[in-house]
């Protein structure tokens, strides 16, 4: 694998929210309100935008998730019920597009990175973020099997819906580009800037017994590991720029 820059870590979900907060506001002008797609829309959108405007287009292959936002938020402007890889969507029209844990889902992910090229203004942004395949927790991931990440869901993190339509946990498949050196790539042969890199990391140790033992595994498989996963930077931040 190869080796980069030691990722600035982020910790909680404040500083990593008000880091695409910033950026997205940054994109604010008197000249209209800000186009930004969601890519993989979901169940809710989890920034704050006050003082600014903007439109959000939400986008879901998941027709129940839609239904879900639309009924409990209905905090989309347009909302589209579709394949991000096979989506005609107006070319150089969005200021930012938000994709949040959805490219490892797709088989086809550089093709859906091809179309954000397509959809993004010149010099709008793409916030992406991924799971880190190299960390012990994507490591798991990717080795177990699709009913195992539903109990865990249901069982462990106790979201009782886990797997039913509309929710959460979708099947992975975590391509190539769903890496670091993947989307380093990626950016370098599409003349991307990366203006942001960050590795997130919300896991404590905890009191209880079951923490500290969840802790202690991933510290063993890292360090069993030889340094090819890590026991940080579970997840990773993109902030690009077209």
């Amino acid at each position: 694998m190869q080796k980069y820059a030691r990722l600035d870590l982020i910790n909680n979900w404040e500083q990593e929210n008000g880091i695409m907060e910033n950026y997205i506001k940054k994109k604010a002008s008197d000249n209209g309100a800000v186009q930004i797609l969601e890519a993989g829309c979901g169940q809710k959108w989890p920034l704050n935008l006050n003082g600014m405007r903007y439109v959000i287009t939400g986008v879901d292959l998941d027709k129940a998730a839609l239904e879900i936002r639309k009924n409990s938020l209905n905090d989309l402007h347009k909302m589209v019920e579709g394949d991000l890889r096979y989506l005609k969507l107006q070319e150089n029209h969005f200021d930012v597009i938000y994709n949040s844990y959805v490219l490892e889902h797709i088989k086809g992910a550089e093709q859906v990175l091809n179309n954000f090229i397509r959809w993004l203004k010149s010099g709008g942004i793409i916030i992406i973020r991924i799971p880190n395949p190299y960390s012990v927790k994507g490591f798991i991931t990717r080795i177990t099997p699709h009913w195992f990440h539903i109990f865990y869901h249901r069982n462990i993190l106790g979201r009782p819906n886990a797997g039913k339509a509309g929710y959460a946990p979708y099947p992975v498949h975590y391509e190539p580009v769903v890496s670091r050196a993947g989307m380093h790539e990626f950016c370098r042969k599409n003349n991307i800037t990366i203006l942001a890199e960050y590795g997130i990391d919300y896991a404590k140790p905890g009191k209880n017994a079951f923490k500290l033992l969840i802790h202690s595994f991933i510290k063993t498989v890292a360090i069993l590991s030889f340094g090819v996963l890590s026991s940080r930077h579970s997840n990773l931040l993109y902030i690009l720029k077209k």
